[in-house]
């Protein structure tokens, strides 16, 4: 069965007829309407818009400044750089609004036609990035199981249970929000570097998951509220850091209560180039050693899988999955009343 691709919007609150009257106000002009409608395709920078829109960077900037204002678009900073996106809150009434919008004429034709220029550019630009990566990272991937396997076991350890947030830490080209993305309500990237960022928007639109939310930051002090994910994904990250618990206290942090805490790494090996060659700050980890750390910040381990390196390989990957054990307020049924 083919996996619908287009990230859903969260249900939201009603708004109040004050706050209605100011979004539609704020919607209500050419310009404004043009980025509501570019925007639902999924975030762009200000440069972006300027080239699509043929106006000046003030005129647009003025425009961004408006719907922030009315609470139509999020705004946040990746680097030097500026992204903007719809803002959940006003989804209700602002997809109704933008669905309706028929795509076929000027100037909202023309928009995509240069959207999709924008989009190519980035490829190009991602593409070449990362071919100055692949050598390495084509190294790496030789030495354990193929990627399928891994993902094929992720999903098999996630099995059917719904995901309504998911963030993915440490993303770097966006592999695993490829994959997970598509059955989550709300997914988000998170990455410490600009050019991955970069890669991964690029990958991410060529599969049709525009409205994924990339973010800059640091895995060690990610900047969301605790308890914002019901599922939590660390992938081929903690062998990259100096601190590899105090990355998983700070991912678990984030985890809502009955969400899951997803991580996907080495066991002890001893392939001591890697450190020059790839990086790495840590030879693997014990399974029990990770599964202590998700204890002491919180999490049971549920499920722990080690993925047996082939005859050419040399690596294992383990993955474990965490659970946290309290009951996540949907759970929680209200009590009948007594006849």
């Amino acid at each position: 069965m083919a996996v619908e691709r287009r990230i859903a919007r969260r249900p939201t609150a009603p708004v109040s007829f004050p706050d209605a009257l100011g979004v539609l106000r704020a919607a209500a002009e050419e310009t404004r309407l043009r980025i509501l409608a570019l925007l639902s395709e999924g975030e762009l920078s200000v440069s972006d818009l300027t080239d699509i829109l043929g106006q000046s960077q003030p005129r647009i900037s003025r425009h961004l400044k408006l719907l922030v204002e009315a609470g139509l678009i999020e705004r946040h900073r990746e680097g030097a750089w500026a992204f903007f996106r719809l803002a959940e809150t006003r989804a209700g009434l602002v997809d109704p609004l933008i669905a309706g919008l028929s795509r076929d004429g000027a100037p909202l034709s023309e928009d995509r036609a240069r959207l999709d220029a924008v989009r190519n550019q980035r490829a190009e630009t991602a593409k070449t990035f990362f071919a100055r990566l692949a050598p390495k990272w084509d190294e790496l991937r030789s030495l354990h199981v193929p990627e399928a396997t891994v993902e094929a076991a992720v999903l098999a350890a996630l099995g059917n249970r719904p995901v309504r947030s998911l963030i993915d830490l440490g993303t770097g080209t966006g592999r695993m929000l490829g994959l997970l993305a598509p059955l989550a309500g709300r997914a988000t990237g998170l990455d410490s570097s600009h050019a991955m960022l970069s890669v991964a928007r690029a990958n991410l639109e060529r599969m049709g998951l525009a409205r994924v939310d990339l973010r800059q930051g640091d895995i060690h002090a990610p900047p969301f509220a605790r308890g914002s994910f019901d599922l939590v994904v660390v992938h081929q990250v903690l062998h990259y850091l100096d601190e590899p618990a105090r990355a998983l206290r700070e991912a678990a942090r984030l985890v809502a209560p009955g969400g899951r805490l997803l991580v996907v790494d080495f066991a002890p090996h001893d392939l001591e180039f890697l450190r020059e060659s790839q990086a790495h700050r840590r030879l693997g980890f014990a399974a029990d050693q990770v599964s202590g750390w998700l204890s002491e910040a919180g999490l049971d381990t549920v499920v722990t899988r080690d993925l047996a390196p082939t005859e050419q390989a040399q690596l294992t990957v383990t993955l474990w999955l965490a659970a946290d054990g309290r009951v996540a307020p949907e759970a929680i049924q209200p009590e009948r009343a007594v006849a």
